[in-house]
């Protein structure tokens, strides 16, 4: 073995099944504090073959006169642990045992060479040992200290910010000195930080990768020579090393801070003075400046330990300002505190001495700083009390966290176990709050939604249509490139090492997904589910929403499908009875047409489109800025389609219009086909009188690019400001998209959130109180008698009547109760009920008692509530 404290260090076993390696395990092979291990199972595929020696490679050559004893041994774990799951992954890999036995018992890089095959030697170049070792130090040293250098957690700025807040809590010291340097300073810590811990993620994300991952020989990884591994690792370490300075000058400035409130000027000077910034000046530049990946990854791990040293001297100092600050009232442990409640109980009949004066209210420090000095200083000092201040001990403060910011140290998991225990506890114990565009629905909002949910379901289902259910989340690869320009409004989740989805944007594309991927021919369905979109929130505009789908796929008579859809749409806006609405509709053929017409080309038509598209939130001058400058239409082609997107009216009096003598529509040739199926589209809702809800208007382009066809958006006209609230359109090539086979489509989306604002606000108009439950009976038991509570609600649950129990001896608060949900009846048991054996029926609304017989009260009340 390496030493003898290696010899009786815990073993870690390499290559069992579900085994992995950690920066952690690396770094205790490093310093003797853990030996390697190799499991049973991993042996049966070492190879027993007599070894042939092979050149080592040459970039694993360059690295080793450059390590360090420590450095050697991690390079050697990486490299062990790499042969054993190289081995085991591939059954024609040549790895020999005596190799793996030489590097398991002496953990030296140099002592394993030459490796014994060739295949050794090729996963030995392609997985660059020692750079994945060095990264795997600087890991596990980074990752404690970002912890202890701010709160925890693997979050960023805004996180940091918020550990912060409730490690100060109670604090009455915030604020109340250091002017404006020091506010300036401590404004920097939530983005440095979280920057900080950004790149330590990054790098742990990189290095547990190349850790644990097998090489596939006799694949592309067999010519590899580790340069790309050794490049990648430099840049995450590098961005470490620069989050590093930029903290290490952060960590003097707070030092000097703290230094310059002390009162002993001797004190003050050579606290000030105990490090300098000087001391950084050039490392990063000299870590940086050598091209060579160890050279530089060594120099990180460097850099980042004398960090560790920063931040020992700045907790040192901020201790020693505290002590030495007799003001500040100090944390005392449990003893401690006992001992001091006997000396200071009062005097007998609890008086004070004469001659007491008020005490000077001491400062306080934050629940959580108490916390964390306690355990410093009882590591500094040994549960000691704390000796006479001079510089001398505060730099033997200073040594003595560094050693505890280091991982081999056990008190720094108690350390970080303690910060993570503070802000986990939440002491500031400030409201929780939900994202930005979302809502809760509380028990009034959702009796309105429920209401409406079914509205919406039966009149679907009177059109035959069936319920269909998919994943909220969709492989990427399935979205994108279906929205246009809204695509980068698409939600994507974080990769977590397998397949790249993110959440759905609507419900139309995992239809179409469905059709194809299911081979449907024909399928007219409804869904009701949750979309998500990362757009900005407003009024009625939510990030996550439901949305009421109707689509019917197959091929059908021209508008046969176009027009259900759009009387579904009708059907649903009047049952839902939310006001005065209008249904604009245009064609996307006639639209492109239209662009066809005014000169713009065909390859500017979606994005045109998506410009026209937002006429119903901005002027034409707005919209016309944007078709110059940013989409390069000229201005006469601008002002031609302002005047045509202008044309809007009853349908069948604008098809006219449009196909008058002398139209330039009669002329294209898409613009004839579109305004043929819409004359069909219009006599067909003219006789099922649904037209005169319908507005043709050529500005509406919906900016989606799967639409092929009809296109229409339901808009609300009363006082609610909310919007669009439906939309939808034909969508002839969006399951070809997936398959190959095209099935055209079409189909409507109702927007409920929206409707839901406008159902929410009519009934605060109407002044009506909305009930939550549908409860029709109170059984009201005057008492605690759950035993009897139990078998009459009971009853009336098995004779299907919706009943609730209340158990209080106070009349008042059942009738409270009943009449703030609503209850219309109430069974009521007291003692004289109970005696007599029979219950009072009473009537809230009526405020009306009767007294039944126990045996009836059934039977009684079901003839009650049917007569209401």
């Amino acid at each position: 073995m390496a030493s003898s404290a290696a010899a009786a260090a815990a073993t870690v076993m390499l290559g069992g099944k579900g085994s992995a390696l950690s920066p952690a395990a690396v770094y205790a092979f490093s310093l003797g504090l853990a030996a390697p291990g190799i499991d049973p199972s991993a042996h049966k595929s070492l190879s027993t073959r007599a070894p042939s020696p092979q050149e080592t490679p040459a970039r694993l050559a360059a690295a080793l006169a450059a390590l360090a004893p420590a450095e050697s041994r991690a390079a050697a774990a990486v490299l062990l642990n790499k042969l054993v799951l190289t081995s085991s992954d591939s059954a024609s890999a040549l790895v020999t045992a005596a190799t793996v036995a030489r590097l398991a018992d002496s953990l030296d890089l140099a002592a394993a060479l030459p490796l014994a095959s060739r295949d050794e030697a090729a996963v030995a170049a392609a997985t660059a040992p020692v750079a994945v070792a060095l990264a795997a130090l600087i890991d596990c040293c980074a990752a404690p200290l970002a912890r202890v250098a701010d709160g925890l957690c693997a979050k960023d700025e805004a996180d940091v910010a918020a550990d912060i807040k409730v490690l100060v809590f109670g604090s009455k010291l915030v604020g109340a000195a250091g002017g404006v340097p020091a506010a300036a300073t401590f404004a920097k810590v939530p983005a440095l930080n979280g920057i900080f811990r950004q790149a330590v993620r990054a790098l742990h994300v990189l290095v547990r990768i190349e850790l644990n991952a097998p090489v596939k020989l006799g694949k592309r990884d067999a010519g590899e020579t580790g340069e790309g591994k050794e490049e990648a690792l430099v840049v995450l370490a590098t961005q470490l090393a620069r989050a590093v300075q930029a903290l290490s000058k952060l960590s003097i400035a707070r030092a000097r801070l703290c230094a310059e409130s002390i009162a002993d000027a001797e004190l003050r000077e050579k606290l000030t003075g105990g490090v300098s910034v000087d001391d950084l000046k050039g490392m990063l530049d000299n870590v940086l400046i050598d091209s060579d990946a160890v050279s530089v990854l060594k120099g990180v791990y460097n850099h980042l330990l004398k960090f560790r040293d920063f931040l020992a001297w700045e907790a040192a100092v901020a201790m020693a300002v505290i002590e030495a600050d007799s003001s500040i009232e100090k944390p005392q442990a449990a003893v401690e505190n006992e001992a001091a409640s006997v000396t200071e109980k009062p005097l007998a009949g609890g008086d004070k001495a004469k001659g007491d004066k008020k005490s000077k209210k001491k400062k306080t420090l934050g629940k959580g700083t108490s916390a964390v000095l306690m355990l410093l200083r009882d590591h500094v000092t040994n549960g000691s009390t704390v000796a006479a201040m001079n510089s001398a001990s505060v730099a033997e403060w200073a040594t003595s966290l560094s050693l505890l910011f280091d991982p081999k140290c056990p008190g720094l998991e108690s350390l970080v176990e303690k910060v993570k225990e503070i802000v986990e506890s939440n002491e500031v114990r400030r409201l929780p709050k939900i994202p930005k565009g979302t809502r809760d629905f509380g028990k009034e909002q959702m009796a309105i939604r429920e209401r409406a949910f079914s509205i919406i379901t039966s009149v679907f289902k009177m059109h035959g249509a069936t319920a269909l259910d998919t994943p909220v989340f969709e492989l990427r690869e399935t979205l994108m490139g279906k929205y246009g320009e809204d695509s980068k409004l698409i939600y994507d989740l974080a990769d977590q090492g397998g397949e790249l989805c993110s959440l759905r944007y609507d419900l139309t594309v995992p239809f179409a997904r469905y059709v194809a991927m299911n081979s449907i021919s024909a399928l007219k369905r409804y869904q009701i589910a949750k979309v998500y979109r990362r757009d900005n929130p407003s009024k009625g505009r939510y990030r996550e929403f439901y949305q009421c789908d109707f689509d019917i796929a197959g091929v059908y008579e021209p508008m046969e499908p176009d027009f259900e859809v759009i009387k579904v749409l009708t059907e649903l806006l009047n049952q839902l009875d939310i006001g005065t609405y209008e249904i604009k509709l245009n064609h996307r053929k006639l639209l492109d047409g239209m662009l066809e017409i005014c000169g713009v080309p065909p390859q500017k038509f979606r994005t045109v489109c998506s410009s026209i598209d937002k006429l119903d939130k901005q002027t034409f001058e707005q919209v016309k800025k944007e078709l110059v400058d940013e989409k390069g239409i000229s201005n006469e082609t601008a002002d031609e389609i302002g005047n045509l997107v202008k044309t809007r009216g009853p349908p069948l009096e604008v098809l006219m219009e449009l196909r008058k003598e002398g139209s330039k529509f009669m002329n294209n040739v898409g613009s004839v086909a579109a305004l043929n199926e819409l004359e069909i589209l219009f006599k067909a809702l003219d006789k099922a009188n649904a037209i005169s809800k319908i507005t043709f208007d050529l500005s509406l382009a919906r900016g989606l690019d799967y639409y092929t066809g009809v296109i229409y958006e339901a808009v609300f006209k009363g006082a609610a400001q909310v919007g669009s609230i439906a939309a939808g359109g034909r969508y002839d090539n969006l399951v070809g998209m997936f398959s190959g086979k095209q099935i055209p489509a079409v189909g409507v989306s109702l927007g409920i959130e929206r409707v839901f604002a406008i159902m929410e606000q009519q009934e605060k108009e109407r002044n009506e109180k909305i009930r939550p439950t549908e409860t029709e009976v109170l059984v009201s038991i005057l008492g605690k008698d759950l035993t009897l509570a139990a078998e009459l609600v009971s009853e009336l649950w098995n004779a299907g009547i919706k009943a609730e129990f209340k158990l209080t001896t106070r009349v008042a608060n059942h009738i409270k109760y009943a009449l703030q949900s609503s209850i219309p009846w109430m069974v009521l048991v007291g003692e004289s009920e109970l005696q007599k054996g029979t219950v009072k029926l009473k009537d809230v609304e009526a405020n009306q008692e009767e007294e039944v017989d126990r045996k009836d009260f059934v039977r009684e009340l079901k003839k009650r509530l049917s007569k209401s």
